[in-house]
C-alpha cells in the first residue's frame, strides 16, 4: 500500500509565500504541507491524486507527469480548506484496499463532490475511486458475485466521451476489485463492461465526472495511456505545459532567495543520481558557497572514489572534499550479521563522519554553513507518510536508511530539497539540463548502505568485500559490452554466506558462492527479473569463477519484485 504525499499549496493568491521552507522534522501533518509549496513551473494545469491507499498511486502521480502535467499527491482525508489551496484543475481518487461500506474506510468530505461541480473541477475515480464516486453520489455498490483480478478484455460502448471512441471496441486491462457498481447515480452512464458483465467505466460529462473500475495507469493496461491521454487534453482541455526548463530556471531563483547573497551551503554526496543532482543545481545557483562532502565508508564499489571523484572534478567542477572513514565503520560492523543492525551502524557512522566534517568546515569559513542539501525525491516524501484512514503518524519501517531525514535536526541546518517534487526520470532530465553526463546519470541505483546489504552477514569475514567488487565489476562490464545496461534498471552481485565444492585446475575446491541479480522496472516499485540469454549468463559465469579468486559458483536470482525485494537485504 502506497502512501499518501506531502506536496503544495497552488492557489494564485498565494504567490508571495512561493519558497521551500525548511524541514525541520519529516512527519507530514496537513499544517505541514500547507507550509511547502512547489514553484510556479510545477502548477499550470494541476492534477491533484487523492491517495486511498493502491500500490499504484505514485505510478498515476507519473503517468500524468509523462505527458506534460504537474500531478501532486494528497492523502484521502486532507481537508476541503487544503483542496481549494492547491486549486485544481482536474483531482484524481486512486484505488485502494478497502470497501465502501467498511467501518471507517476512506472516503472525501461531504461538500467534496459540490465543490467539484461549483468550480468545474473534472473528477476521474480509479478502481476503489470509482466505486467511492457512485456510493457518494447515490448509486450502488456491492460485493461482486465474481471478483475480477489480473489482465482481462472489456468491451466499451460507441459514443463514450472518455474513450474517444464512435465505435465500440475491445481492451485488456489490468482489473483488481471484489466490489462493483450496480446502480449508477443519476445523469451516469455505463460505457465499458468486464466480460463477466461488471460495470467497469462510467461518465457523466455535464458533470465533469468519470470512473474506471480498472487501472489505465498500470503497462498491463494495453491502451491506459492513451485513455489518460484523451482524458488530460480533450475532456479536460489541459494545455500539457510542464516542462523540465521551467523547473530548472524557477529552483536557481528560489534556492539563490532561500540561501541569500552570503550564507553557505553544504551536501554529503553519496556518488548517486540524486544527490549529485542536487548538489549540481545549488552549485549553479550559489557558486563555491557550496561545500560538498563525499564519505568513502569501505562499503562502495570497485574504484568507485576514483570514478566518482574524476565525474565530479572533471565534468561537474563541484568542490569536494573526500572523508576516508572505512576503517572506522568496517571495524563498528565487525561481527555483525543482522541486516537492520547493519543499516542502523552505517547510519549513526555516516552522520558522526558528517558532523566531523561540517565542523572542520565551518573552522575554515569562520562560520558555520546555514544549509544543508538533501537529494530526496517525491517518492521518497511520498513514502514517509502514512497510509489513508491507518490512523498511524509514522510509515512502517521496512529498510532504515532510505527514509526522508536521514540527518538529525540537531546539526543545525536548514533544509534545501530542489528535488522533492520530482521522480528519478525526471531529475535525470533535469541532470542532463545542467550538463551531467549520460554515463552518470544512467547509473544503476545503488543502497545507502552500501555493499552491506549485498554481503549477507558479516560484511568483514572471508574477504567478502573485496570479492564482491571483483564479481560486480566482470557482471556490469559484461552487461555494457552486451549493449544491455541502459536497459536494465539494476543489476549487481551478492556475495551468499555459503560454500560449495568445486572442480578447478584438476583439483577439488571448497569455495564462496555469488549470486547475481539483474531487473527491469519504471519505478523500483515492480520489478520483474531480466531474461538474459543462456549464452551470455555462461560467460559471465566463466568470467567470475576464472578471474576472481574464491569464487567457484554463481547462481542467477530469478524472482520478481514482489514477493522479494531488490535488494537481499
Amino acid at each position: 500500500v502506497q502512501s499518501a504525499a506531502p506536496p503544495p499549496v497552488r492557489g494564485r493568491h498565494l504567490r508571495r509565500r512561493n519558497r521551500i521552507a525548511p524541514a525541520k522534522s519529516h512527519t507530514m501533518s496537513e499544517a505541514k504541507m500547507a507550509r511547502i509549496e512547489p514553484p510556479e513551473s510545477e502548477r499550470g494545469d494541476l492534477v491533484l491524486v487523492l491517495d486511498f491507499g493502491s500500490q499504484y498511486t505514485q505510478l498515476i502521480c507519473r503517468r500524468v507527469r509523462e505527458v506534460g502535467f504537474y500531478s501532486q499527491l494528497l492523502p484521502s482525508d486532507v481537508s476541503m480548506e487544503r483542496i481549494r489551496a492547491v486549486d485544481p484543475k482536474v483531482i484524481v481518487l486512486s484505488g485502494g484496499p478497502n470497501s465502501v461500506h467498511m467501518e471507517g474506510s476512506p472516503t472525501v468530505s461531504d461538500e467534496f463532490f459540490t465543490y467539484c461541480e461549483k468550480k468545474g473541477v473534472t473528477v476521474l475515480g480509479i478502481c476503489y475511486g470509482m466505486q467511492l464516486l457512485v456510493h457518494k453520489l447515490g448509486g450502488e455498490v456491492r460485493p461482486a458475485v465474481s471478483r475480477e483480478y489480473g489482465r482481462m478484455p472489456i468491451f466499451t460502448e460507441k459514443d463514450s466521451a472518455l474513450f474517444g471512441k464512435a465505435e465500440e471496441d475491445v481492451q485488456r486491462v489490468w482489473m483488481s476489485h471484489g466490489d462493483e457498481a450496480v446502480k449508477l447515480p443519476e445523469g451516469f452512464r455505463a460505457i465499458a463492461r468486464s466480460e463477466q458483465g461488471a460495470i467497469v467505466a462510467i461518465e457523466n460529462p455535464e458533470k465533469k465526472m468519470f470512473g474506471l473500475q480498472y487501472h489505465p495507469e498500470v503497462t498491463h493496461s494495453e491502451k491506459g495511456l492513451d485513455t489518460l491521454k484523451h482524458f488530460l487534453f480533450n475532456i479536460c482541455e489541459g494545455r500539457g505545459n510542464w516542462k523540465m526548463q521551467n523547473v530548472l530556471d524557477e529552483q536557481l531563483q528560489l534556492i539563490r532567495e532561500q540561501i541569500g547573497p552570503e550564507n553557505h551551503a553544504i551536501c554529503a554526496l553519496s556518488g548517486g543520481v540524486d544527490s549529485c543532482v542536487a548538489a549540481t543545481l545549488v552549485h549553479l545557483a550559489i557558486g563555491d558557497r557550496l561545500h560538498c562532502v563525499f564519505v568513502d565508508n569501505g562499503l562502495l564499489r570497485y574504484k568507485e572514489q576514483e570514478r566518482v571523484m574524476k565525474t565530479f572534478k572533471d565534468y561537474l567542477h563541484l568542490p569536494v572534499r573526500v572523508v576516508d572513514a572505512s576503517e572506522r565503520t568496517l571495524s563498528k560492523l565487525k561481527g555483525v550479521t543482522e541486516p537492520e543492525r547493519k543499516r542502523k551502524i552505517i547510519g549513526a557512522e555516516f552522520i558522526g563522519v558528517f558532523r566531523d566534517a561540517a565542523i572542520e568546515i565551518e573552522k575554515e569559513l569562520g562560520t558555520h554553513p546555514a544549509f544543508l542539501v538533501q537529494g530526496t525525491l517525491y517518492p521518497d516524501v511520498i513514502e514517509s507518510c502514512p497510509p489513508p484512514g491507518s490512523d498511524m503518524k509514522h510509515s512502517h519501517t521496512i529498510k532504515s536508511h532510505h527514509n526522508v531525514g536521514g540527518l538529525p535536526k540537531d546539526l543545525g541546518f536548514e533544509l534545501i530539497e530542489p528535488l522533492r517534487w520530482l521522480f528519478k526520470d525526471e531529475v535525470r532530465k533535469l541532470g542532463a539540463l545542467m550538463g551531467v553526463p549520460h554515463t552518470f546519470l544512467s547509473r544503476h541505483p545503488f543502497p545507502g548502505p552500501g555493499l552491506a546489504v549485498r554481503v549477507l552477514g558479516d560484511v568483514t569475514a572471508d574477504n567478502a568485500l573485496e570479492t564482491l567488487r571483483l564479481v560486480d565489476e566482470v557482471f556490469i562490464n559484461s552487461i555494457r559490452e552486451a549493449g544491455l545496461y541502459d536497459t536494465i534498471w539494476q543489476a549487481f552481485a551478492v556475495f551468499l554466506p555459503i560454500k560449495s565444492v568445486g572442480v578447478q585446475g584438476d583439483q577439488r575446491t571448497h569455495s564462496h558462492v555469488v549470486g547475481l541479480r539483474a531487473i527491469i522496472s519504471s519505478d523500483g516499485m515492480t520489478a520483474d527479473w531480466y531474461p538474459f540469454e543462456p549464452a551470455f549468463l555462461q560467460q559471465v559465469s566463466n568470467r567470475i569463477t576464472n578471474t576472481v579468486p574464491g569464487v567457484n559458483r554463481v547462481v542467477y536470482d530469478i524472482t520478481s519484485k514482489p514477493p522479494s525485494t531488490i535488494e537481499w537485504e
